[in-house]
């Protein structure tokens, strides 16, 4: 099977974190989501999106190991300034709030999607077209 675009890929991402929230079942009276286990699995479906992107554009994956967030800070920080401060707040939203603490209120899960969209959106822009070709 042959590689597809990896913006592509991050974007399916979204799409599935999208279906994962929608089960979590949303009650606009209290304005949080009734389950914190789909909003955990949405917010790391997010970020697994974000760092497919990430890694399409900056290959931080090379070499030993498992990279940090540090290595993806430091590779994003000597190319993109803006970018970088998608990922620190990204990070923060969809990984340890939204994937972690499992934090059910609306606004939180909004703006984890709008970050991860801004991300996977940036990459697109640093991506060559022709890496796919």
């Amino acid at each position: 099977m042959e590689q597809s675009n990896p913006i592509d890929e991050a974007r399916r991402y979204v799409a599935n974190a999208q279906a994962i929230i929608e089960k979590s079942k949303y009650d606009p009276e209290t304005k949080l989501f009734k389950y914190k286990k789909y909003v955990r699995i949405a917010g790391d479906t997010l970020w697994k999106g974000c760092l497919i992107a990430l890694d399409a554009v900056f290959q931080v994956r090379k070499g030993k190991g498992r990279p940090s967030i540090e290595k993806y800070k430091q590779a994003v920080a000597k190319r993109d300034g803006k970018l970088l401060q998608f990922v620190n707040s990204g990070y923060e939203t969809m990984h340890l709030v939204m994937g972690y603490d499992g934090n059910k209120d609306k606004k939180v899960c909004d703006a984890g999607f709008d970050m991860a969209k801004n991300i996977i959106n940036r990459c697109a822009t640093l991506f060559p077209d022709d890496a796919c070709a």
